[in-house]
């Protein structure tokens, strides 16, 4: 029978994201303190839960937006290039916003709910094998010790402090065997928070055809004002990833706009020659 008190920490550990996440927050930010804490388990917890998954969320929510501003402006810059109405360019833009969002929030969770339970599979499985076969899974830790330079009395003493605790030596058989380090995800805020970020943001492309759909006046400045906002756009989400990587704002804003330039300039000369071409 499970101790109740190994079964708390269990969940505890699932709960909440490990150490070595918050080790990164800290070295983006370049925080000492929150780094000697992610080393010294200071705390760990209370950091953790108000960190771990931010990272996680940030990076869901600038990936939606990207994607949600580049396909998007993409649909509109072929109508334009093909001269179509403001009416079928909001046609088109709002079925990509609705259909793409969909697909890239459910890839989002299924891709984090799948990591989630191959952590859980292996984890089971390694708990069998050290209830069932003891002696070949402590060989393997005097292996993996071994081979690290251990030998003599040293190694047989590594072997038996961490095969005497249970949970240390099922972690030690995770990450030291497996390379496998478990690390907090969320699948469902994580679809969710792409799914907003990709209709949120992919809206901006849109928004001045549906100032045109309503007021002629604006038809033809639609397409201008949809570059401006995009522009705009771009470079702010792509300057909002210097809190995922250590690169100035202004390069990782410019780099998002050229990309998201690039495929808009294709998808405007595709509608341009096509209309040409079907006439």
């Amino acid at each position: 029978m499970e101790d109740k008190g190994s079964s708390h920490s269990e969940r505890d550990r699932r709960r909440v994201p490990d150490r070595f996440s918050l080790a990164r927050i800290a070295y983006r930010r370049r925080d000492v303190s929150m780094s000697e804490a992610a080393h010294t388990h200071e705390h760990l917890e209370h950091l953790l839960r108000a960190n771990g998954l931010r990272g996680q969320f940030l990076a869901d929510g600038v990936l939606g937006a990207t994607d949600g501003i580049v396909t998007t402006f993409a649909v509109v810059a072929g109508a334009a290039g093909a001269y179509l109405s403001p009416g079928i360019v909001i046609i088109m833009g709002f079925a990509n916003l609705l259909a793409d969002g969909f697909s890239m929030s459910v890839g989002n969770y299924l891709g984090a709910r799948s990591q989630q339970e191959y952590w859980k599979e292996e984890r089971r499985r390694e708990s069998w094998e050290i209830e069932n076969l003891p002696e070949a899974e402590r060989e393997e830790v005097r292996r993996l010790y071994r081979h690290k330079g251990f030998e003599g009395e040293a190694l047989e003493h590594a072997v038996e402090t961490i095969t005497r605790d249970k949970d240390r030596w099922l972690e030690e058989m995770m990450r030291e065997e497996l390379g496998i380090q478990e690390e907090g995800v969320a699948p469902i805020a994580s679809g969710l928070v792409t799914f907003a970020a990709f209709v949120l943001a992919g809206f901006l492309p849109l928004w001045s055809y549906v100032m045109a759909f309503w007021r002629p006046s604006v038809v033809p400045s639609a397409f201008p004002l949809s570059v401006a906002i995009t522009g705009v756009a771009l470079f702010g989400v792509g300057a909002a990833r210097r809190f995922m990587i250590r690169r100035p704002w202004w390069l990782s804003g410019l780099e998002i706009l050229a990309v998201g330039g690039l495929a808009a300039a294709g998808a405007f000369f595709v509608g341009y020659f096509l209309r040409a071409l079907l006439g």
